[in-house]
């Protein structure tokens, strides 16, 4: 269950998405959603508090829920949203509020955000430590059951990066590691680097993978079942579009406010619209809701797909898909319309 809430909605009103977030939490729970991801830097850290939240009010015990959380980008000061520094850093390192934090002042925004990475973020010893630590204290718990970086740093070397997760998983703070979007290759050499050393390797890849972006079955997909790392990729509903006819996008107050589809092109091509179409008449074929149809088609292909829930009705729509498979023929009908797209979601 993805744990993810716009910055600007919690900054304009907390404890109104506060409170319906928790609900959602212990109505995950209660229907056997026991696996949360969440990252230090959704929200600035307002994700991982409720998630500690929702375990001391519903009195829920720590080893019956599974937290996976990120390390990698930088946070925000003084509540300012932290996509804002994480997306735009260049930009953040010309305030007066973050110069001094991302190291030596510089005339290059490059240089800059390079310091940025390295002194405030990225995956240093020094900066995966601090986001444990950070990341922790925000949960209220002892130990992280999956920690993954966020992206790849190529700031720091392989070895100090798998060896600092490794240290961690030693220590008990961490039990689990594994990674989120980046190409192949750099995932590659992390998991090659554990090896060679003999360090705690990579379990997980959390990838950007749906019907309407396929680009991770060139390499990344491939590499990960021959690596017996574990596929959970995010937005496997391309934010909502698989979901619900194009004609409703945007109608609902969460598709209307999603940051991450302005960020990323989708739903919006003719190719796209034609896979969402057939969706939809698969969906009436089966008698099915769009999301089951999506997620029939995901799940065969990954271990399992990150699903982000605004209320408990989306909750059983989901749900609903277990079990659910398509025929070969309806896949390649789905699949058929598909078109290469530019790599989207490694920065």
């Amino acid at each position: 269950m993805a744990n993810w809430l716009t910055d600007y909605d919690l900054l304009e009103s907390p404890m109104a998405h506060c409170l319906p977030a928790l609900r959602l939490l212990k109505s995950a729970y209660d229907r056997g959603i026991n696996t949360w991801d969440t990252a230090n830097v959704y929200s600035n850290g307002e994700s991982e508090r409720i998630i500690g939240r929702a375990l001391k009010i519903y009195n829920i015990t720590r080893n019956k829920v599974v937290i996976m959380t990120k390390c990698y980008r930088p946070m925000a000061d003084d509540g300012e949203p932290s996509s804002i520094v994480a997306m735009l850093g260049k930009q953040a390192c010309k305030s007066k509020d973050y110069v001094n934090q991302f190291g030596e002042e510089t005339t290059s925004s490059n240089q800059c955000w390079e310091n940025l990475l390295k002194f405030n973020a990225g995956s240093s010893r020094k900066a995966i430590f601090a986001s444990v630590e950070e990341s922790l204290e925000r949960l209220g718990t002892k130990y992280i059951d999956l920690l993954q970086l966020h992206r790849y740093d190529d700031t720091v070397s392989p070895e100090e990066t798998m060896r600092a997760l490794h240290d961690l998983v030693t220590c008990g703070k961490v039990h689990y590691i594994g990674a989120s979007s980046m190409w192949a290759y750099q995932l590659a050499t992390l998991q090659y680097t554990a090896e060679r050393n003999s360090w705690t390797k990579l379990i997980s890849m959390q990838n950007h993978y749906n019907l309407l972006y396929r680009e991770e079955e060139r390499e990344m997909n491939k590499y990960c079942k021959l690596a017996g790392i574990g596929l959970i990729p995010w937005s496997p509903l391309a934010t909502g579009h698989l979901a619900r006819p194009p004609s409703e996008f945007g109608l609902t107050k969460r598709s209307s406010a999603d940051t991450q589809g302005a960020r990323f092109p989708t739903g919006q091509s003719r190719d796209d619209q034609e896979i969402i179409r057939r969706v939809q008449v698969l969906a009436s074929r089966r008698n099915w809701s769009m999301s089951n149809v999506a997620l029939a088609w995901i799940n065969r292909r990954v271990t399992s797909p990150i699903i982000g829930f605004s209320s408990d009705v989306r909750m059983d729509e989901a749900l609903a898909a277990r079990g659910k498979t398509l025929t070969e023929e309806e896949e390649r009908y789905l699949e058929e319309p598909y078109e290469p797209k530019a790599i989207q979601g490694h920065e």
